[in-house]
């Protein structure tokens, strides 16, 4: 893409800030560019391992989605069933609730308020614990929900009898030869070899929510077997959420749906502090775009996402 550089800038990216881009049509050869230095020092490039924050959901979703088709999980069954020891507010809500954020959990800012300063998936249902009461209905209304997809996880492992990570590397990383992405537990802040946040803000160490360190190469393999649908659960991933009412949303499995100049897209963004990252995918072109800013707390992402979809549409 020969205004690639222009892109870039014209979205506000200095030459030295870095950032990590990563584009591919098709079977054609992937294009990347990298600029600048993580933390420590290194040179930032297409293979090294990055916190991919909410980017996560979606990896998180289609471990659910494979459990599903083999018949062991159930979206309908009740949270409750999954985690016995959350309080009895969680007889309402089911597993699809989860998915698609429409499960009328605490806000995240008060769970977070809870925690103090166990960022593990333990703390996070830990501190769900400690709501007697769901402030909402669940199934009416859509809320975006961290905790959500942490308590979504803790059911894949029960359901998988196995840790999550061992989960998804036996059965979408190492299928996909994604050889540089793991979820990662900790308890180190960040795994070996890779760019780490600002040591006054590590990346959480909680599962499902987040929890994936990858590349963009390896994320940009990953957006293409999902156009190609090399898992077989790419209509399911891609299929929005209703509300109890019926009510569709744009929100599938761990994806905004979405269109652009009149084509379907699979979006979702990421951030935490000092990380800004964007995978959106254009299955009827066959296009997967990654972005990763390891130094941003900015939104100029959106901007260089939408000028890089005008030009592939």
């Amino acid at each position: 893409m020969p205004r690639l550089p222009q892109h870039i800038a014209d979205a506000g990216y200095r030459p030295g800030e870095p950032l990590v881009l990563g584009l591919q049509h098709r079977d054609d050869p992937p294009l990347f560019h990298a600029q600048g230095l993580t933390a420590t020092g290194g040179t930032l490039t297409a293979t090294t391992p990055v916190y991919a924050a909410s980017l996560s959901k979606q990896i998180t979703a289609a471990c659910a989605a494979l459990l599903v088709q083999q018949g062991a999980l159930d979206l309908g069954s009740a949270v409750s069933d999954w985690l016995p020891q959350l309080p009895a507010w969680a007889k309402a809500v089911r597993l699809r609730h989860l998915l698609h954020h429409i499960a009328a959990l605490p806000p995240d800012a008060e769970i977070d308020a809870l925690m103090n300063g166990d960022r593990t998936s333990h703390g996070v249902i830990r501190a769900l614990t400690r709501f007697p009461a769901l402030q909402g209905r669940p199934g009416s209304e859509y809320v975006y929900s961290n905790a959500g997809y942490v308590c979504l996880a803790a059911a894949v492992e029960r359901a998988a009898d196995q840790p999550l990570h061992g989960f998804a590397h036996h059965h979408l990383f190492a299928p996909l030869a994604m050889n540089d992405t793991c979820y990662w537990p900790g308890p180190a802040p960040a795994p070996p070899g890779a760019a780490p946040l600002a040591r006054r803000h590590p990346a959480p160490l909680s599962l499902g929510d987040g929890g994936v360190w990858t590349t963009a190469r390896d994320l940009l393999r990953w957006s293409q077997a999902l156009n190609g649908d090399e898992l077989g659960i790419s209509a399911l991933l891609q299929t929005p959420g209703r509300l109890e009412d019926g009510t569709p949303i744009d929100y599938a499995w761990g994806m905004g749906v979405r269109t652009h100049a009149g084509h379907r897209v699979y979006r979702h963004g990421g951030g935490w502090w000092g990380l800004r990252a964007r995978l959106a995918r254009l299955p009827g072109l066959g296009v997967s775009v990654v972005l990763i800013a390891i130094a941003d707390d900015t939104e100029r992402l959106g901007d260089l996402l939408s000028g890089l979809l005008d030009e592939v549409t």
